[in-house]
């Protein structure tokens, strides 16, 4: 009942009214396009420092579906995941918080008939612009170096911006608790230690027991896992728990970072 209250009181055009605000920005900073572009640099490298330098040393590695692969082509799928993330992530947490905390850009939004939960789904839709530039060039660089098939390189894609969505969900909810730019080194952390320990540069069969069920549990992996199976042409039913994980941090991180931007913009 509460979610459909929430989305009665939804505007369309008032989303696309806080969408419209960040592209003026976007168009207004020259700037801010260098740092859209480098974003998609290092996820880029990793793949052809670890992906194809360290995979010439190793060979060979399992799928996790019978297959056997080339590490590059485990790797790959990864970083792919890994670049959604970042852009997400990138978009909602400086870049939100900035705007929240010293901008008072919400401030003047919510001035307007625009409600606290529609700012965040401007701020997700937009985030999910800058996830899918790199996410885009990502898998046309995998195609290239024929690290996936052209066919399922597009299949792959929604998923990835689904992956955006969860993460620049998440991302935006943990923004509306941050007191100060120092605690962005809690969230640096946290993405680089999610970025090593996700199933991105070993398979997660490799790990000890304790290990393993730990890392099963974050959600990068999920992410990881969805996006592997998607480009290496063997999604399984597995996918559909991938999936509704992230859905649900979608839900969860959205509900959590209107009612923040509620309580602490119009108490």
């Amino acid at each position: 009942m509460v979610t459909l209250a929430v989305a009665r009181r939804v505007s369309a055009g008032r989303v696309g009214a806080v969408v419209g605000r960040n592209v003026g920005a976007l168009r207004s900073g020259a700037s801010y396009w260098l740092v859209l572009v480098s974003g998609f640099f290092e996820p880029l490298l990793y793949l052809l420092s670890i992906g194809v330098g360290v995979g010439a040393l190793v060979g060979s590695v399992p799928a996790g579906d019978g297959r056997v692969v080339s590490y590059a082509v485990f790797v790959a799928p990864a970083m792919l995941a890994a670049s959604a993330m970042n852009g997400a992530l990138a978009e909602t947490t400086f870049n939100f918080f900035f705007k929240m905390r010293y901008a008072k850009t919400f401030e003047a939004i919510l001035a307007t008939p625009v409600r606290p939960v529609e700012v965040a789904l401007g701020e997700l839709c937009w985030a999910m612009v800058r996830s899918s530039v790199y996410t885009a060039l990502f898998l046309v660089v995998m195609v290239v170096l024929r690290l996936a098939d052209p066919w399922w390189a597009v299949a792959a894609f929604p998923a990835t911006m689904l992956v955006g969505l969860a993460f620049g969900a998440v991302g935006m909810a943990a923004s509306t608790l941050l007191r100060g730019w120092q605690d962005f080194d809690l969230i640096s952390a946290a993405q680089f230690s999610l970025f090593l320990f996700s199933g991105t540069f070993s398979p997660v069969g490799d790990y000890p027991l304790v290990l393993r069920v730990l890392v099963e549990a974050l959600p990068l992996y999920h992410a990881v896992e969805l996006v592997r199976g998607l480009t290496l042409g063997a999604p399984g039913w597995a996918a559909l728990g991938h999936a509704a994980y992230l859905v649900a941090m979608v839900v969860a991180g959205l509900w959590f970072a209107a009612r923040r931007i509620e309580r602490v913009l119009c108490a």
